[in-house]
């Protein structure tokens, strides 16, 4: 019963897939009925197998197999199984062997996975034809770097005072790439357009910086839209708090777990300021065109973040050394008007040698994220409508009095 209903799951989505294609004809490779048959005959077959003909399953695989391959010789007119049919189908005979063994759990997911990717056809399709040459490069060569670079660079602390490590410099590079990345990706499913909420929210997690830069200038040019544009500004520079306690997260858990309340105090004014514009002060107009973002994984912006790492790794590891501690809150203060990620990072891994204390390395992180909100605050005003200016310069002089505030909480 299990593999039969797991078997119309992938059915039903590949039927709609063909008649999504083609609305007017049936599915011609298989539908619900014939996927149900596959998932019972793989469980069958295992059951057969397990005690009486141990080859009855491969028969089977091998027969299905073979109705493909017919069907494929046999249908010259353009319309033939393809690729993904063929794998479907085996997966469904196997998703009933999976049953008959005690994988439920395994089952379930295999074929969830395979209904996802086949109901994703279209989507998929149209996504990659967004990519550009340069994407493809970009993303390429991060691959090949990360993959195979990466494993024979060598793990030890090099230079002046032990402060550069290439493993580990990289490493932090792939973390904070791959995050805008995914930022970048989901940036180019929205489109020309989408929603206020939706930009801000994924711009902040491709970059802040980047969006507050665009949405800043657009506000000159179309000031109609200033307060659509600021408020995307001002959800982009709040998601990036959340991005931040993500990222040091990943590297070292108790510094995360400090930072939640003082980032969670600096969201509030961008927060109620999303909140009362969407109460009171609703824009007309709820699309905005979405920024262009370079694909972070270009070898050039790798490359730009781990020399700021690096540089800052050094100016660290030489203030612990000679116990200039005092310096460390100031130098994450300049750095975070740059990038505050290779701070953020490097009080991580701070705390996980125990070189820096917690209370030092929370009010780090904090300053270098006042840093960075002084920056964009800089490019809204210099750069903005008189709308745009004065909505964000509020909302982010907020921002900046709170972390203030914060300093001395978490002393």
């Amino acid at each position: 019963m299990v593999s039969a209903c797991l078997g119309a799951l992938v059915g039903l989505i590949r039927q709609w897939s063909d008649q999504k294609d083609s609305p007017d004809r049936e599915a011609d490779f298989g539908g619900v009925r014939t996927y149900t048959f596959w998932a019972v005959l793989g469980c069958v077959g295992a059951f057969i197998t397990d005690r009486y003909a141990a080859a009855v399953l491969p028969i089977v695989l091998a027969l299905i197999g073979l109705h493909l391959t017919a069907l494929h010789l046999k249908n010259t007119g353009g319309s033939h199984p393809g690729s993904t049919t063929f794998a479907a189908s085996l997966l469904t005979c196997l998703l009933g062997a999976l049953v008959q063994w005690d994988y439920t759990q395994a089952a379930v997911l295999v074929a969830a996975t395979t209904a996802v990717m086949i109901g994703l056809k279209q989507p998929i399709h149209a996504w990659t034809r967004t990519f550009t040459v340069d994407d493809i490069r970009a993303t390429l060569q991060f691959i090949a770097i990360t993959g195979v670079v990466l494993p024979l660079v060598p793990n030890q602390n090099l230079g002046p005072f032990a402060a550069f490590n290439p493993y580990a410099t990289w490493l932090m590079v792939v973390l904070i790439s791959g995050l805008g990345f995914t930022g970048y990706i989901m940036m180019r499913l929205l489109g020309a357009k989408a929603g206020i909420t939706i930009t801000g929210l994924v711009g902040g997690l491709a970059s802040s910086t980047a969006t507050t830069l665009a949405f800043s200038r657009r506000s000159k040019d179309d000031p109609a839209l200033s307060a659509s544009y600021a408020l995307a500004v001002v959800i982009a520079c709040t998601v990036m708090l959340v991005r931040i306690l993500v990222v040091v997260g990943v590297i070292n858990r108790e510094l995360a777990v400090s930072l939640i309340l003082p980032f969670v105090l600096m969201a509030l004014p961008g927060l109620g300021f999303a909140l009362w514009v969407w109460l009171f002060r609703r824009p007309a107009d709820g699309d905005v065109a979405t920024p262009h973002l370079h694909n972070p994984l270009s070898l050039g912006i790798a490359i730009k973040f781990g020399i700021i790492y690096a540089v800052v790794a050094f100016l660290v590891k030489a203030a612990t050394h000679f116990e200039l501690r005092g310096g460390l809150l100031p130098l994450s203060f300049i750095s975070g008007l740059t990038d505050m990620d290779a701070v953020s990072l490097l009080m991580a891994n701070s705390r996980n040698d125990a070189s820096v204390g917690p209370v030092l390395a929370t009010q780090s992180v904090i300053l270098a994220a006042l840093g960075n909100s002084v920056t964009k605050a800089g490019f809204a005003i210099a750069l903005g409508s008189p709308v745009l200016r004065r909505q964000v310069a509020v909302v982010l002089g907020l921002t900046i009095l709170v972390g203030v505030g914060c300093l001395w909480l978490v002393r």
